[in-house]
């Protein structure tokens, strides 16, 4: 203030740096911790981290209540010890280090512990100076010093809640629960060992992770001895509550007998939990009070049980977790079940679904080799819903995560019901599953068979989807029989899986024709279109869950026709669509293979087809309406009338006009984001705004931007003014920063001041009906590679059809350059619409016309001159010069001021902006 002059009569303070005991009294904080440790080790055991979590309620059914957990800082590779009481810790360390010593081949280095008097004392300190073992004691109160063993204690402690809560489980079970993610994080992919598991880097092999079972999960374990009858039951229900230690077997829980066996034999039914509440067949379970159980072993077809399986249960002696003892050494017979060679575990099966809650997983298991029966060689069909993996969250179907304060973005809400026992509760889904298996049973989908030999069942699962209008409300509650086609193997469940699909530009292409013509567009939809489509292959699914034939429990069905889910049901709809239009007389269009024609140019009749839903216009209503009849005559449709709601597009039709927007998806995109109040702003990008990846802003959500940007994408159909500054923050989706975000949020700001834009296509009696094409390019817009943006946009007389901006592949070396690469990108598209054009109307189209605002770039375009600054350019950007050679298109010039894609290129002031979005056809839809 004294050098500024910023105040009068303030004396000059010599001495600025003394310190002030009064201020540190008041003021003084804690140092700052640094973000990443400074020293790592270069070998195992060279630095292990400790730490003791607990004490946790309700305890172990053998009395434990805390675990001790140590991290080995170079592999981090983990161990974990149940214990009873904290002054056992100093015991388990010296039992256990004399194992991992013998694994390492190495001595222990450094033990890095809290201060702790389980760590502390006298007895403990002398054992570790005669080993030679260094000790690191963190700071009184500074946990963040041993950060590496006290994340790790969050993550263990997250994922056994997580694993309880997912198959409701007793609260006692945390202690198998911790064994088995101790078990599963050791070979799971972990930052801070790059390239590698925790396993692999401490023994030095891959772990092999096929055996891997869902954890509470029911399973079917064979009964082994020589007293059982003849009548007697080859299997016993129990609970799967992980893998034993040093033996090739699982281990389970019997909630009738309260014992826990040991054995390899075992039918899991992963998709399905114990009913704790009630018990399977009546047993009452009272999952609150722990209870006494007796561990006992069921004889092993090979191998024996140690001796230490019962150690699990004796207080005096810590548990270890259930990972494999190895060293370099050692034989192949110490490695539990999935790590040896000449063995596999049992191979588990998928029953029918029974009660209790449902938990699926994401990917299928790889093919497991047969063992001894024959049906054990199928493969469990499984996903993963996320809501019952965390739980029910504040909103249905909504699965809670921690956003961070910086980003302020929300996850999307659903209505739809997680599984199908929540389903069960509401009777507009029991209506809505009924009327699906009405909707397969009239179509004759299925038959009702015994499995043939050599085949396995695909299971089935439902899928519950509420259907909205243009303006958010629900018009349907729709459910879904699927087929969990993610486990059919190609080449023998299925071939061929391509179907096309209508391209957005051709969709708006149809409906700017049919607004010069004055055409009314009609929308009809195919019930459950996918069951109609004929298969080819042979293939069995399952029963269906809550539909099981009575009676007929154990056999499967056969599918005649295609089925939600399976690989090849897209392309066994789209064939048989194919084969009934063309029936009708169609013509399936050159330039667009789900676009269909018939009659002259006087009698035209157009229908576009995406998956299930078909658009349809033409000359004459009588013949639009004869169409549809005969869809009726084909299939069970829906004639939803003239089309309003098209794929998330609001379409109004009137009697000058055809108008598409997005306003009810874009107030949803709002609510996503939580900018539903935000304040609005005039552009959708800042001036001269440039962005890097080297940005040095901290890092954001990458999910949660890739979902903002890609919401955002789609919103582009109906929106030319925003493609530019879309397109730009899409570049950064694989590492976004804190800048990335603020300029996503900038435009979502823009959305919401122009949430009713849209496209209007009005109707033409006379004028121009030509295509026209605006083409511009910036220069090196892009500060990492130096790269242009070219801009395209096509014009049906005066309707925008077609827009793109995109940054081009190829460095351009000058003005020239850059735009000569778009006039290349823009006859490409040309000769492209005017194909579908020429399909759509049945007319010749004319040559359209290419318009830039770059003399030079239209010369080169015309004839091989500027040799010296052209010599280099790629041969398929030539493509343009061929184009005009042949007569495909004719170029003209437009001054920059004339240049309508110069707002798809870079980012401009308000001004100018504006009258380029009016001049594009962009406006308020009344």
């Amino acid at each position: 203030m004294v050098k500024q002059k910023m105040v009068r009569g303030l004396p000059e303070i010599d001495h600025v740096d003394q310190l002030c005991d009064s201020c540190l009294a008041g003021k003084q904080r804690r140092h700052s911790f640094p973000a990443i440790s400074k020293y790592r080790a270069a070998n195992p055991l060279e630095l292990v981290h400790a730490d003791i979590c607990g004490p946790i309620t309700p305890e172990t059914p053998g009395g434990k209540k805390l675990f001790l957990l140590l991290v080995d800082d170079k592999s981090r590779y983990m161990w974990l010890l149940l214990l009873s009481a904290k002054s056992q810790a100093s015991d388990a360390i010296i039992r256990l280090q004399a194992r991992v010593e013998v694994e390492a081949g190495r001595k222990m280095g450094t033990l890095r512990t809290d201060r702790g008097g389980e760590f502390t004392s006298r007895t403990f300190a002398d054992y570790c100076a005669e080993q030679g073992i260094q000790r690191h004691l963190t700071a009184p109160y500074t946990p963040q010093q041993n950060g590496v063993v006290e994340r790790r204690n969050q993550t263990v402690l997250g994922m056994a809640r997580s694993m309880l809560k997912a198959m409701n489980m007793p609260g006692w079970f945390w202690g198998e629960a911790v064994l088995t993610a101790i078990f599963i994080l050791n070979r799971s992919l972990t930052r801070s060992v790059k390239g590698m598991t925790p396993f692999e880097s401490w023994y030095g092999f891959k772990p092999p992770v096929h055996f891997f079972r869902v954890f509470g999960c029911v399973a079917h374990v064979k009964v082994a001895g020589d007293h059982l009858k003849k009548l007697d039951d080859r299997s016993v229900p129990m609970v799967f509550i992980g893998y034993e230690e040093g033996t090739k077997a699982y281990r389970f829980f019997n909630p009738k007998t309260k014992r826990v066996h040991i054995s390899r034999d075992a039918v899991f039914d992963e998709g399905r939990s114990w009913s704790w509440d009630e018990g399977e067949g009546g047993t009452h379970m009272d999952g609150q009070e722990p209870f006494h159980v007796e561990y006992t072993t069921v004889t092993l077809r090979r191998g024996a049980v140690p001796e230490n399986v019962l150690d699990r249960s004796s207080p005096e002696a810590p548990t270890v977790s259930s990972t494999p003892r190895a060293s370099s050494s050692a034989s192949n017979s110490s490695l539990p079940e999935g790590l040896q060679n000449d063995d596999a575990p049992p191979t588990s099966v998928s029953p029918e679904p029974g009660s209790g809650r449902v938990l699926e997983f994401a990917t299928p298991p790889p093919g497991e080799p047969d063992l001894d029966d024959a049906h054990n060689n199928q493969t469990p069909l499984r996903f993963r819903l996320l809501d019952n993996i965390l739980g029910p969250a504040e909103n249905p179907g909504v699965a809670e995560r921690e956003v961070d304060d910086s980003e302020d973005l929300l996850l999307a809400v659903g209505d739809e019901p997680a599984n199908f026992e929540e389903a069960c509760r509401e009777e507009c889904w029991r209506m809505a599953m009924k009327e699906e298996m009405s909707s397969i049973e009239q179509n004759s989908t299925w038959m009702l068979v015994n499995l043939p030999h050599g085949h396995r069942p695909i299971g089935l699962k439902w899928v519950f989807k509420v259907k909205r209008n243009e303006e958010g409300a629900i018009v349907k509650h729709k459910a879904r029989l699927v087929a969990k086609g993610y486990v059919q193997r190609e080449g023998v469940d299925f071939d061929e899986v391509f179907a096309p699909v209508a391209r957005m530009e051709s969709i708006r292409m149809l409906f700017a024709v049919a607004a010069q013509e004055g055409w009314l567009v009609h929308h009809m939809d195919v019930k459950s279109a996918f069951l109609n489509g004929e298969l080819k292959e042979e293939v069995y699914v399952q029963q269906p869950p809550g539909f099981i034939a009575a009676g007929h429990e154990g056999k499967v069905l056969k599918l005649k026709k295609a089925l939600y889910g399976l690989r090849q049901a897209p392309r066994a709809w789209n064939s048989k669509l194919d084969s009934s239009l063309r029936s009708l007389g169609f013509t399936r269009c050159a330039s667009e293979h789900e676009m269909y024609t018939k009659g002259t140019a006087a009698t035209r009749v157009v229908v576009g087809v995406y998956v299930d839903d078909l658009i349809i216009t033409g000359v004459s209503p009588a013949d639009v309406d004869d169409f549809k009849s005969e869809m009726r005559r084909l299939f069970r449709m829906s004639d939803l009338g003239l089309l309003s709601y098209y794929l998330g597009i609001e379409v109004k039709q009137g009697q000058h006009s055809i108008t598409l927007g997005q306003a009810a998806y874009a107030k949803k995109l709002l609510e996503k984001a939580g900018m539903k109040d935000c304040k609005p702003c005039h552009t959708p990008m800042e001036v001269r705004l440039k962005l890097s990846t080297e940005s040095n802003t901290p890092e954001v959500d990458a999910t949660s931007y890739r979902s903002l940007v890609g919401s955002l994408r789609y919103l582009v159909h109906t929106r030319a003014d925003i493609a530019f500054a879309v397109g730009y923050v899409s570049r950064f989706m694989e590492k976004p920063r804190q800048e990335h975000l603020v300029a996503v949020k900038h435009l979502l700001r823009y959305i919401a001041g122009t949430m009713d834009y849209g496209v209007v296509y009005p109707k033409v009696t006379k004028g121009d009906k030509n295509l026209t094409d605006y083409s511009d390019s910036d220069l090196g817009g892009d500060v990492d590679e130096r790269k242009s943006t070219s801009g395209v946009i096509f014009f049906l007389g005066k309707l925008p059809v077609s827009w793109q901006s995109q940054k081009q592949k190829t460095m351009a070396l000058s003005t020239c350059e850059a735009e000569y690469m778009a006039g290349a990108a823009g006859a490409c598209q040309a000769v492209w619409l005017v194909q579908l054009l020429n399909d759509i109307t049945g007319r010749v189209v004319q040559p359209p016309v290419l318009k830039m605002d770059n003399q030079s770039a239209i010369a080169l375009s015309r004839n091989p001159v500027l040799h010296d600054r052209s010599k280099h350019i790629d041969t398929k950007f030539h493509f343009i010069r061929e184009c005009v050679d042949s007569g495909k298109i004719c170029l003209e010039y437009a001054s920059t001021q004339e240049q309508l894609a110069d707002v798809l290129t870079k980012a401009l002031g308000r001004a100018r902006f504006c009258e380029l979005r009016d001049k594009m056809g962009i406006v308020k839809l009344k």
